[in-house]
């Protein structure tokens, strides 16, 4: 059996490759010939090799048709988080001159307020319909489903989350490889997880797509023949019914899911029909040991854990190996190299922290329009996003947090997410966020902002409760001086939590630039 979209679409035509949220299906015959019409419409719309399509889409078909569209016609595709305010979308749009706009209904009002604010705005297409915006279903139109001619693999640009300023689009230089070889590479990056092509996999897509990692998932996930199904708002009773509906194999999560599912009532975890699981393939935010452990205790060792980012990767570590090493995102995977360096570029022993940085192999990248933060980011074939860990004796990578999320009080070094994952191990705590606050004889001090469990009561009381947990399990140099309550904590649906959102406030008026 063929692998690769198109190759899957020759041999099994029947076969079902996509699965929407509201039960509409469609074969990879199907979504090959979608691919074939919407990369005929956007060639008629004027794109040619090198230009880019962006998209503000939910979790739908169309997406995916949007990037199979551009990886097999010499294009690059931006998915763009369709949380993002007008501002924010026109921003990444005239930034990363996009030709072509696809939006949804759902998010129009942003959509059609950003391009309105734009010299030279791209075409727009609606799926749904969005004043001014032409239908997506007219930009296939008369379109024929054939194979295009002068096919060449395109690529993903896709923007970084912007927690540390302004996002910048990721952007690689097209390979001059035809678009089959390049899609038959793609079930090469899944067997690193141990995920074999065809064999009745089912992939269950839980975040948005406009994520790299879950595109990335998925649609690795299509060209090994593995049928994916949608999710379009993600909750733990949702995702539970779904894995036991279509005896789902693999899925990608973040530890912020699994804290949502663990806290589910017993009965209903109970109740749940997880056997089909093979492979849960998590990362993006740091996961307590606390929940990493009950989540395997529950599901079994089928959780591999790695460590990457937007501009590459990466690490990689099974449920297995992580029980010998907890806290560890393993060894670097195939063709990564993994170094450990002090502020002054030196290597830094085992168990010493320091910046981590990663190879960047065969996945140079710039930052679109931004060669000064590119350069500053790379140096010796290396990159680095900032993260700061260390490697054990055997080559295994701990993290410990973001540089920039560092507390330094009283000139010590204080990583935000090991109080964290000791305040998740508390039963009162739904989510929680720890930061820096101005002190001032320390400069900095600890501070927890909590999203109380259902059922805690916030105030006076859970706030001693929690320092006072925190103590039986940290250093008191390292345990919160306060704790603040709010209903809900700023995170992206990807489980990146939006930090500067909560620390902002406390440091207004200060003079001091975090």
């Amino acid at each position: 059996m063929s692998v690769g979209l198109w190759g899957v679409a020759e041999d099994d035509p029947a076969r079902l490759a996509v699965v929407e949220a509201g039960g509409t299906v469609l074969t990879f015959g199907e979504l090959a010939a979608r691919s074939n019409l919407v990369l005929h419409g956007l060639r008629s719309a004027g794109l040619r090799r090198g230009d880019l399509v962006a998209a503000v889409l939910p979790n739908q078909a169309a997406l995916l048709e949007l990037a199979l569209a551009a990886a097999q016609g010499g294009l690059y595709l931006t998915p763009i988080n369709h949380h993002l305010t007008a501002p924010e979308i026109a921003y990444i749009l005239e930034d990363s001159g996009a030709r072509v706009l696809v939006a949804s209904e759902r998010f129009g009002e942003a959509c059609r307020a950003a391009v309105a604010g734009l010299a030279a705005p791209p075409a727009c297409f609606a799926t749904g319909d969005i004043p001014g915006f032409r239908p997506y279903a007219g930009l296939t139109a008369g379109m024929p489903a054939s194979r295009p001619p002068e096919r060449s693999a395109g690529a993903v640009m896709h923007y970084t989350s912007g927690t540390t300023g302004r996002p910048k689009g990721v952007r690689r230089a097209l390979q001059p490889i035809d678009p089959d070889e390049a899609a038959a590479a793609w079930p090469g990056f899944l067997q690193m997880f141990g995920v074999q092509p065809h064999g009745g996999n089912v992939h269950l897509a839980v975040s948005p797509l406009y994520h790299t990692a879950v595109m990335t998932f998925s649609c690795a996930s299509l060209h090994a023949g593995h049928t994916v199904v949608l999710m379009d708002r993600w909750t733990p009773e949702e995702c539970l019914r779904l894995i036991g509906e279509h005896r789902v194999t693999t899925s990608h999560m973040v530890p912020t899911q699994f804290h949502r599912l663990l806290a589910l009532p017993d009965e209903v975890r109970a109740a749940a029909d997880v056997s089909s699981l093979s492979h849960v393939i998590h990362a993006a935010a740091p996961c307590p040991p606390d929940v990493k452990r009950r989540m395997i205790d529950w599901w079994g060792p089928v959780i591999v854990e790695y460590y990457a980012a937007t501009e590459g990767g990466g690490t990689l570590v099974t449920a297995e190996e992580w029980m010998e090493r907890p806290g560890t995102v393993g060894r670097p995977w195939p063709g990564t190299e993994v170094r450990v360096e002090d502020d002054e570029g030196r290597p830094s022993p085992p168990g010493t922290p320091g910046t981590v940085w990663m190879s960047l192999g065969q996945t140079a990248f710039e930052y679109h329009r931004d060669r000064a933060k590119t350069r500053a980011g790379q140096r010796d074939g290396f990159f680095t996003v900032g993260d700061v860990g260390y490697l054990d004796e055997a080559g295994y990578l701990f993290l410990c947090d973001r540089k920039a999320d560092m507390i330094i009080s009283g000139g010590v070094n204080i990583y935000p997410a090991e109080v964290e994952a000791a305040l998740f191990a508390h039963p009162a705590v739904a989510d929680a966020a720890v930061f820096g606050v101005p002190d001032p004889d320390w400069g900095e001090q600890v501070k927890a902002v909590v999203e109380p469990a259902a059922g805690a009561e916030p105030g006076p009381d859970l706030e001693r409760e929690l320092i006072a947990f925190c103590r039986e399990r940290l250093a008191g140099y390292k345990c919160p001086r306060t704790v603040d309550f709010v209903d809900s904590l700023p995170r992206e649906p990807t489980g990146k939590l939006a930090k500067r959102k909560l620390r902002d406030p406390y440091w207004a008026g200060t003079g001091r630039a975090i």
